[in-house]
């Protein structure tokens, strides 16, 4: 006999969907939890669909065949993505943050679990249609947007580390130039991170001239892997040609003034 109300289903569906991202979850699991027909899951399956569309909640997508299901995908509305991007760059702009170099200060605003949360549905939002099946940033700042980008589209978050760990086994390296930090860099990658053939989606927080993005491809290309998107938080404006060609960020800092206190960046 089924005990809940066809509201009560919705809302634990909708809760259960909503805390896991990308996760399939069959028609029939829903079923049994409620003691009720398939064909009453399915109205309310397409009840819970026509209120994330109209409220600009994400999308449940419905997965068909014999593994098939539903899953729950946050995406934004492009207004909300507005409103989230104008917050951020209003903390950034704050004089503050300007470290001696013409560096900013961006740690309570990368490791803050909602603003990282918020900047990856803006991620999984840009790349949708990409369906990764990882993704991957290098140690340390691009850890926690590469995390919730993978909790957005429910797959391995792998990190590249700069230094090798022998926990790791044996890894493949290469060398790489940090535009940031201005010297020769090394990272590297466990060799048992990546399976061939799969699809990687690289994530990290700040790119100047391109150098670390452009050592993640190259060694992406000895895992033999297929890079299918390159998204970064923050951007410099100059140099305007990157050493890779393809990217999606989501700020552009065009002007640090340390001794102005000015900072300028768009989005």
């Amino acid at each position: 006999m089924d005990d809940f109300k066809p509201a009560a289903r919705l809302s634990i569906i909708m809760g259960i969907l909503v805390e896991n991202p990308g996760q399939l979850f069959s028609l029939g699991d829903f079923a049994e939890r409620f003691s009720v027909a398939k064909s009453t899951l399915s109205e309310d399956i397409s009840r819970l669909k026509y209120i994330c569309k109209s409220q600009y909640l994400g999308e449940i997508e419905t997965v068909t065949g014999a593994a098939g299901g539903i899953k729950y995908v946050p995406l934004l509305a492009k207004k909300d993505e507005n409103q989230i991007l104008k917050k951020i760059a209003d903390k950034i702009k704050d004089p503050a943050r300007i470290l001696p170099g013409g560096f900013l200060y961006m740690t309570d605003i990368i490791f803050s679990s909602k603003i990282s949360w918020q900047i990856a549905k803006i991620f999984a939002t840009r790349f949708k249609n990409i369906k990764p099946d990882y993704v991957i940033t290098v140690e340390t700042k691009g850890i926690p947007l590469a995390m919730m980008t993978a909790r957005a589209f429910s797959v391995p978050a792998i990190t590249i580390r700069r230094n090798h760990k022998v926990t790791e086994g044996a890894v493949l390296s290469n060398y790489y130039f940090s535009g940031s930090s201005k010297k020769i860099q090394t990272m590297s990658l466990a060799r048992r991170a990546l399976k061939p053939g799969a699809k990687v989606l690289v994530i990290d927080d700040f790119m100047k001239a391109g150098g670390t993005a452009k050592g993640i491809l190259d060694l992406m290309e000895e895992f033999k892997v297929e890079v299918v998107g390159t998204g970064v938080m923050i951007a410099t404006a100059t140099p305007e040609k990157k050493l890779i060609d393809e990217y999606l960020t989501l700020f552009t800092l065009t002007r640090v003034d340390e001794k102005e206190g000015v900072i300028e960046i768009n989005y």
